[in-house]
Order: structure tokens, then sequence, then C-alpha cells
């Protein structure tokens, strides 16, 4: 059953603040231009694909991911109109010119777009993304699913199985969430094999800055990486594992305790270069562990005064984190489309298309938090769902052919028109 549309208390919809320059609002025009020039990749000589439009071609995948990369294109004729280019001249675009048009853009540009237009958009006025004039951050990992290539296999690996391999290599990815707005920022991706969480979260969490409050799961800890995190200036607040030896210093009122954080047994022996942190231990009623009994909670911060930041309120903020994964699910399933791999058969355009599909959640995160902002509720409200079809509906369209791989590895095409 379809789903109602969904509406803005006010009078206001999601779809009154959708136009055809979704994409150009938050990448736009100019900035794409400069990129290219900078990267070098800006078009030599009139071709039927200037890179401008392959920019923006690579973004829109991401919002067409059950489609042929043809219907793709097809859906981006008014779009590519509004940029000036000739509609006429796509009308004879074959398979082959999509594929090798995105051979030349490479991942560069895609990649430096993100890093510079994606970023925490959170206003002042923007409901859930603050506590006590910080602005609530998480960080946590997971992987997609990349095409079955020799080649996709051999830079990324794949996961073990019951029986032998999983059916796909894999990208391992980490990112910073703004919790508010669900933005995903300071994404780094990295190979299944190869490449670990804790690895790309060191770069990640380079992007912290002193407004911020980090959240972390305890999957992520070791004191090298919070020592990292704490240098930023930001604030912390990460679950620690179990077998951690968290000694009390000193009981706070709220019933934390102050103890402190060591790179090794030895050093916490010796009290060398310890770690001053807060702790907050707690139990969720009725949520057992596998093993039987409760699952005991172990939190460490740098807030270190109750008075500024109560053990109660830190304790039911934690559980916060948990946007990240429902920016996750955004990015996985819904705009990727459930079950459906990254279609790029080449490591390089594996790397451009998920820099794409990044590019596209935020802009329609961008979007919603416009939509919330001028409703005045909570981004949490907006249905993700209901703004991607609305854009999917609202870009226009236009009929090509898309590239594939033969098994020679020239370019050529597929019954579904897939890479």
């Amino acid at each position: 059953m379809a789903r109602t549309v969904a509406e803005i208390p006010g009078g206001a919809r999601v779809t009154d603040m959708i136009t055809l320059g979704v994409l150009t609002e938050k990448i736009p025009v100019e900035h794409v231009d400069r990129v290219l020039k900078e990267t070098d990749r800006q078009s030599q000589r009139r071709r039927k694909l200037p890179m401008r439009v392959m920019v923006y071609y690579v973004i829109a995948l991401a919002l067409y991911m059950q489609v042929s990369y043809g219907e793709v294109l097809r859906c981006l004729l008014e779009g590519l109109e509004w940029l000036g280019l000739p509609v006429k001249s796509i009308r004879t675009v074959q398979m082959s010119s999509i594929s090798r048009a995105r051979t030349r853009l490479g991942v560069e540009p895609l990649k430096r777009l993100y890093e510079e237009l994606v970023s925490p958009i959170a206003t002042a006025r923007t409901r859930g993304a603050w506590y006590r004039g910080r602005r609530l951050v998480s960080i946590d990992g997971s992987t997609l699913d990349v095409a079955d290539t020799k080649k996709n296999e051999k830079a990324f690996g794949r996961p073990g199985a019951s029986r032998g391999t999983a059916g796909f290599p894999k990208i391992r990815f980490v990112s910073l969430v703004e919790n508010g707005t669900h933005v995903l920022f300071a994404t780094q991706h990295g190979p299944y094999k190869g490449s670990s969480e804790k690895a790309l979260a060191a770069e990640a969490l380079k992007s912290l800055n002193e407004d911020m409050l980090c959240l972390g799961d305890r999957n992520f800890f070791s004191f090298k990486l919070w020592e990292q995190a704490v240098e930023t200036g930001a604030d912390q607040l990460w679950r620690i594992p179990g077998p951690n030896v968290l000694p009390v210093i000193e009981p706070l009122a709220d019933g934390s305790y102050l103890s402190k954080v060591y790179c090794s047994p030895k050093h916490r022996k010796r009290d060398r270069d310890g770690l001053v942190v807060r702790v907050i231990e707690y139990q969720l009623e009725g949520v057992a562990k596998s093993g039987g009994g409760a699952d005991v909670y172990r939190l460490i911060t740098t807030l270190l005064e109750p008075t500024q930041a109560p053990a109660e309120e830190l304790a039911a903020l934690y559980h916060e984190r948990w946007e990240i994964e429902n920016a996750f699910d955004e990015l996985k399933t819904h705009l990727r489309g459930n079950q459906i791999v990254l279609r790029s058969k080449t490591p390089e355009l594996v790397a451009q298309e998920f820099y794409g599909l990044l590019l596209a959640h935020s802009a329609v995160r961008g979007l919603m938090h416009k939509a919330a902002l001028g409703a005045d509720i909570d981004p949490d409200t907006v249905s993700f769902v209901h703004a991607v079809r609305v854009i999917r509906r609202k870009l226009p369209r236009y009929v090509a052919f898309p590239p594939s791989e033969r098994s020679d590895g020239a370019p050529s095409g597929d019954r579904r028109g897939n890479p």
C-alpha cells in the first residue's frame, strides 16, 4: 500500500519545498566547476557528456539505484537542460559513452565535493541537535556490498561465511553523524579486508571540534583513540568495554565517580600518564544480556562536573547514539534500496559511486532540515522515505543507455543496463 503523503504542521509540506534544483542548491554549479578545475577534470573539448553534468549524474545514481544507468540519465533531462546542456545531444549518447565519461571524471572531484560541502548543518533552532550548548554527534561504522567482479574482490575483499565466503565483496566505512539532522560527515572508507573500524575512526575523529559532544560505542574504545578524540577539544561520552579497570578516585553526588584510563596495565599500576574521566554505571530495566542477568552500561565522559551534566541525563543521552544507525539505514536501505549492491565494477568507480551516495543523502537531509526549520519541528518527524520519493518524482526524465563490462573487460551493456 502506498504511503500517505506526510504533512508538516502549519500547512507546509516537504513537497512544497522541492524543485529541480535540489542537487544544485546543496552542490552549487560554481563549486562543481571550481573543483573540476582544481582536480584537472574539466572538459578539455566539447563533449556530449561534460564533466559538470557527470558530477550531478553520479549523485543522481544514488537516487535511482533500482534502475539502469540510462534511465537515471533520462530522469535528469530537465535538470541537464537547466545546466545549459543541449538536450538533443544527450539523446544520442551511447552506453559506452557514460562508462568512459565516469572513468574520465574519476573519484577525486566527488571526494573533494563531499569533504568541502558536507558538514553539520544544525542551527540554534534545530530541535534535538544540542545538549546544553553542545552539538550532538556520534561515531560508528558499517559496510556496503559492491559488484561481484574480480577487480572489486581483489581491491576490497569479502567476509567469510558458514560455507565459504559471502556473495559480494564489501567496502568498510566509518562516519560521524550529526544526531539532530542525520547528516553523515567526515566519512572514511577502506577495503573490508585490510582496514579496521578503529583505523578509519582515527581519521574521522579529526573532524571533531570544541562545540561538539561525541557519543561512541564500546567497540571503538582504546586509550589511543580516546586520547585523540579528547585532544580535538570536543567533549566525549563513550561506552567502555567490561574488562577495562576503572578505579574509583572520587565518588560524586549523582552516583557517578571520577577515575582514570591508562594505555596499559603497567601504566595503571604505576599511575603514569592516565587521563581523568567520569564514570557512569547503570542498568536498563527489562534488558538482559545474552548470557543471562542484566547488562551493565559503563560510560566514560570528559564532562566531569555533575552540576553541568547530571549522570541521569548522560545515561539517557547515550542512547541517542542510535541516531547513527537510523542514518545508516537511510543510506543503505531507503536511499540505496534493500539488498541493492553498489553497481560499479571497478574499485575507482565504486569509490566514486560511494561519494555520490553520501552527497545524495546529504542533499536529501539538507532539504528535510530546511523543511523542519520552516515548520519549527524536529527533523526526525519528517519522513526520509517520503522526501526521497518526492525528489525522484520531481526530477526530470529522459532515455539513454547504460554501460557495462564484457567478459574481456571492454565497455558493453547488459539487459538491465547496469555497468
